[in-house]
C-alpha cells in the first residue's frame, strides 16, 4: 500500500484521491475546501444535468471520504524529495508527512509549490506527460496548474484520474484499468 498526498481539493485532487483511496492506498488530501468550484455552476460536466459547484464539491468530498481518504484542512508550504519518497510540510509549525507520491492539484497558485519541488514550468503551466507525471519521479501535477488558460472541471478531474491510474499501475507493476462492475463497487 502506497502513501499518497494530494495537495488540493478541487476536481483534480478529489478525482485522484477517489481512485487511490478506493484501491486501498493511504491517501491524504490537503486543502481548505475553498476551490474555485465553490463559486461555479456546472452545466457542461458529462453525466450531471447541472449543479452548483458547492454542491458538486460537497458530493465529491463525501464520496472520497467514503472511499477511505483522509482530509487535512491545511495549506501545504513545502513539498520536498527525501531519500525514501517525499515530505509534505503543512502550515508553519506542523509536522511534515512522509509519503511515496505527491499529486499537486491545487489552483494556479500551486505552480510555485510544484516548481520548488523540481517540476518544470513553461509559459505559466506545470509541464506533465499524458499521465500527469512531472519530470521528477513520484511528483504529479493535475488540474488548473497544468492548464491554467483552458481549465474546466471535467478536464481537471480527468488529469487527477490519469495521475491516480499511473500511480496504481506503478504500484502493481502493470497497467491498471479501474473499471467498476455491479459486484465490485
Amino acid at each position: 500500500m502506497a502513501r499518497i498526498a494530494v495537495v488540493g481539493d478541487g476536481p483534480a485532487g478529489l478525482s485522484a484521491a477517489l481512485f487511490l483511496a478506493k484501491n486501498g492506498h493511504e491517501t491524504t488530501v490537503f486543502g481548505d475546501d475553498d476551490s474555485l468550484m465553490e463559486y461555479a455552476e456546472l452545466h457542461n460536466y458529462l453525466g450531471l444535468p447541472g449543479v452548483a459547484g458547492a454542491e458538486f464539491q460537497d458530493t465529491a468530498r463525501t464520496q472520497v471520504a467514503d472511499a477511505g481518504a483522509q482530509f487535512e484542512t491545511a495549506t501545504v508550504n513545502d513539498v520536498r524529495e527525501t531519500d525514501d519518497g517525499w515530505a509534505v510540510v503543512p502550515e508553519d509549525g506542523a509536522e511534515s508527512v512522509a509519503v511515496d507520491y505527491v499529486v499537486i492539484a491545487g489552483g494556479k497558485q500551486s505552480q510555485k509549490l510544484a516548481a520548488d519541488a523540481g517540476a518544470e514550468v513553461v509559459d505559466g503551466a506545470v509541464v506533465v506527460d499524458g499521465n500527469a507525471r512531472t519530470s521528477v519521479s513520484g511528483l504529479y501535477a493535475a488540474g488548473h496548474l497544468v492548464r491554467p488558460e483552458r481549465s474546466q472541471a471535467i478536464i481537471s478531474a480527468g488529469w487527477g484520474a490519469a495521475a491516480a491510474v499511473d500511480i496504481l499501475s506503478r504500484e502493481v507493476g502493470s497497467d491498471v484499468h479501474d473499471w467498476d462492475s455491479p459486484d465490485k463497487g
